[in-house]
C-alpha cells in the first residue's frame, strides 16, 4: 500500500473525537434551533415591521427555501474550499444574517436578511454529521450521532417555548440576537478541533465546475414546494392559480434535478447514491421520521393553545417532559447501534411510534390536565432516537467514505423536506376532518332531537337569570354550537393521529427491507460514487 493511501487508512482526528462532536453539534443545535424559535414570534414581527399576518409568513418561508437549497449542494461547496472551512463560512454568514435580521428595520430587509440565514444554516446540519461520522470508528458511530440526534430532535422542541419567553419578556429581536455568541464560540472551537481528514480532496478548480443547470432545478424544485406548501391551505390549495403554479414549479424541478443529475459527470446532488437499496430506504425513512417529529411538535401545541386555551410558554413548558425523555434515551439508543442491528432498532422505533399515536388518538380530549399533555409528550419522543439513530447510521453502510459529505447532505435534505411536507399535509387533514366532524355532529343537532332539545331547555334556564328569557335561547343555541365546534376540532386530531399510527405500522415493514448489517459495522472503503 502506497504511504499516502497508508496514512489516509490510518487518519484519526488529532484531539478527542468527542470534543469535536461537541464542538459541531452546538453550531448545528443553533441552526436547528433557529427553525422553529421564529415561529410563535410572527405576530409580534409582523405588528412591529407594519405587515400583515399573511406577510409575516414569508419570514419562516424565505427562510426555508434558502435552506433547502444548499443542505444537498455542501459536498460541492467543500469540493472547493475544504469541509472545515466551509463549515466555518456557514457559522460566519449564519452569524452575521442573524445580527442583521435583529437589527431589520422593516420586513423586505428581514426578509432578506433570513434569506442569508437560510444559507449559512444549510451548510451547517449535513457538515456537522459528517464531521461527525469520519471522526469517529464504525463502532462507536451510533453513540456520536446520538449526540446529533439530540441536536436535531431537541432543538425543535424547545425553539417555541425560548421563543415565546423571549418575545414576551423583552423582544422579538432577541431569538436572532441569540445566535451571536453561540456562533463566536463555535468559530473558536471549530478553527481550533476540527480538521479535515486526507481522503477529502478540495481545489478551487472544482469552483468552474458548479453545476449550474442542477442548481437551478434544485432552486425550482425547492423554492416551488416551500412555497406550495406554506401557503396552499391559506389559498384554498388547486382553486388558486398562484398555488398551481408553484406546484409545477416543484414537479418540473424536481424532474428536471433526477434526470439532469443523473447524467452530469460533477452533480451539486449525487442521485446516483440511490441506486444503493439501502441508502435509498434510510432516505425514505428518514424523510417519513422528519415529518413525523416536526408534526407532532406542531400539532400538540397547537391543539394545547387551539382547545385547551394554554399560553405559549405553558404549551411549551407541556413539551418539556419530551426534551428530558429524550436525554434520557438518546445515549441509550447510540449504544443500542453497536449492540443490535439498524433494521431491527428503526422496526422497533416505528412500532413504538404506532402504539404512542395509537394511545394519543384515545386520549386527546378537551378535559386533559397538564400532566396528561406531558405524559404524550413523552411517549411521542422515546421512539425518535432509535428511529433517527439506527436509520443515520445504516445509511452511511456499504458506501465509499469518499461519499460522506453527500450522504449527509442529501439525509438531511430528506428530513427537512418529510417536516414540511407533514406539516403541511397535517394541518390540512386536521381541518378538513374538523369540517367533516362537525357537518356530522350538526345533523344530529336539530330541534325535534330530544338530546338537544334537553339541552337547549337546560341552558337556557341557566342563562335565563342573566340575560332575560328572550335571549337565553339564542345564547344556549351558540353555547351548544362552541362545544359543537371544540367536539368535532377534537375529533379532527384524534384522526389524525390514527392515521399516523398506521403510516408507522407500514414503516416497520419498510424497515426490514434494510440490509442485515453487523452492529458497529461501518462503510467499506471503496471507489468514490460517480
Amino acid at each position: 500500500m502506497p504511504d499516502a493511501e497508508q496514512n489516509s487508512a490510518q487518519w484519526k482526528p488529532r484531539v478527542n473525537p468527542w470534543l469535536i462532536a461537541a464542538t459541531v453539534a452546538l453550531a448545528a443545535f443553533m441552526e436547528v434551533l433557529d427553525t422553529s424559535i421564529a415561529n410563535v414570534a410572527l405576530p409580534h414581527i409582523s405588528g412591529d415591521l407594519g405587515a400583515s399576518p399573511d406577510e409575516g409568513t414569508w419570514v419562516l418561508t424565505s427562510y426555508l427555501v434558502s435552506n433547502a437549497i444548499v443542505l444537498p449542494a455542501g459536498a460541492w461547496a467543500s469540493s472547493v474550499i475544504g469541509r472545515k472551512n466551509f463549515f466555518l463560512s456557514c457559522i460566519v454568514i449564519f452569524t452575521a444574517s442573524s445580527f442583521l435580521c435583529g437589527l431589520a428595520p422593516s420586513l423586505p430587509i428581514l426578509l432578506l436578511a433570513r434569506i442569508f440565514q437560510g444559507v449559512g444554516g444549510g451548510g451547517l446540519q449535513p457538515m456537522a454529521q459528517a464531521i461527525m461520522a469520519d471522526s469517529f470508528d464504525p463502532k462507536k458511530r451510533g453513540q456520536a450521532f446520538a449526540l446529533y440526534g439530540l441536536v436535531a430532535v431537541l432543538a425543535p422542541s424547545i425553539g417555541p417555548t425560548l421563543g415565546g419567553w423571549i418575545t414576551d419578556n423583552y423582544s422579538w429581536r432577541w431569538i436572532f440576537y441569540l445566535n451571536i455568541p453561540v456562533g463566536v464560540l463555535a468559530f473558536v472551537l471549530v478553527t481550533r478541533f476540527v480538521d479535515d481528514p486526507p481522503w477529502l480532496k478540495h481545489t478551487r478548480e472544482n469552483l468552474k465546475n458548479l453545476d449550474y443547470v442542477g442548481m437551478g432545478f434544485l432552486t425550482l424544485a425547492m423554492g416551488g414546494m416551500q412555497i406550495f406548501l406554506d401557503k396552499g391551505e391559506e389559498n384554498d390549495w388547486f382553486a388558486s392559480n398562484f398555488i398551481r403554479f408553484f406546484c409545477a414549479c416543484f414537479v418540473v424541478g424536481m424532474i428536471g434535478l433526477i434526470v439532469w443529475e443523473w447524467r452530469h459527470k460533477n452533480p451539486v446532488m449525487n442521485v446516483k447514491l440511490f441506486k444503493y437499496k439501502n441508502f435509498a430506504i434510510c432516505c425514505l425513512l428518514m424523510a417519513l421520521v422528519g415529518g413525523v417529529l416536526n408534526a407532532s411538535t406542531v400539532l400538540q401545541p397547537e391543539f394545547m393553545q387551539s382547545l385547551l386555551g394554554y399560553t405559549a410558554t405553558i404549551a411549551g413548558e407541556a413539551l418539556t417532559g419530551g426534551g428530558i425523555a429524550l436525554l434520557i434515551v438518546m445515549p441509550l439508543a447510540g449504544i443500542a447501534t453497536g449492540k443490535f442491528a439498524a433494521r431491527n432498532l428503526a422496526a422497533v422505533g416505528f412500532a413504538f411510534f404506532a402504539a404512542a399515536f395509537y394511545y394519543t388518538s384515545t386520549h386527546i380530549d378537551l378535559g386533559m390536565s397538564f400532566d396528561n399533555n406531558t405524559f404524550l409528550r413523552i411517549i411521542l419522543m422515546i421512539p425518535i432516537p432509535f428511529c433517527f439513530i439506527s436509520i443515520t447510521n445504516a445509511a452511511y453502510v456499504g458506501l465509499p467514505r469518499e461519499a460522506s459529505n453527500q450522504v449527509s447532505g442529501i439525509i438531511n435534505f430528506v428530513r427537512n423536506v418529510g417536516g414540511s411536507i407533514f406539516i403541511a399535509i397535517t394541518g390540512a387533514i386536521v381541518t378538513n376532518r374538523s369540517l367533516f366532524h362537525q357537518a356530522r355532529l350538526q345533523n344530529g343537532m336539530q330541534p325535534g332531537n330530544p338530546v338537544y332539545d334537553n339541552s337547549v331547555n337546560g341552558m337556557s334556564s341557566y342563562f335565563g337569570g342573566s340575560v332575560g328569557a328572550a335571549n337565553s335561547s339564542h345564547m344556549a343555541q351558540a353555547s351548544i354550537y362552541q362545544q359543537l365546534n371544540q367536539q368535532a376540532s377534537v375529533m379532527g386530531y384524534q384522526d389524525i393521529y390514527r392515521m399516523l399510527c398506521w403510516m408507522a405500522v407500514a414503516m416497520v415493514a419498510f424497515a426490514f427491507l434494510l440490509s442485515r448489517n453487523r452492529p458497529g459495522e461501518g462503510a467499506p472503503a471503496g471507489e468514490a460514487v460517480h
